[in-house]
């Protein structure tokens, strides 16, 4: 299994309807992205610490997550993360 984790910092006048819209967009990938195994995201409840927003999502392999990254859902959500972000870190592992 591989384990997908993203941290994302928001740029500052990032709206709450821009958050909402993210999570709703999200929170739709699972349902037409078979790859993906477990889908998790949130806000961060400490923001000052570093970063805004977290996702974590779990795929079969590194090969999985090949597929998942240019599916057309994915790369609409990943387009508004890149609008809506000044910093975005990730790290993929295997467990």
């Amino acid at each position: 299994m591989l384990k997908h984790i993203v941290l994302m910092k928001f740029k500052p006048g990032t709206t709450e309807d821009q958050i909402r819209d993210l999570e709703k967009g999200l929170g739709g990938l699972p349902a037409v992205i078979p790859e993906i195994k477990e889908f998790t995201f949130g806000r961060d409840l400490r923001p000052e610490r570093a970063y805004d927003f977290a996702l974590v999502s779990s795929f079969d392999d590194f090969a999985a997550l090949g597929r998942y990254r240019p599916h057309p859902e994915h790369m609409i959500v990943l387009n508004k993360v890149k609008a809506m972000c000044s910093e975005i870190k990730a790290v993929d592992f295997e467990y």
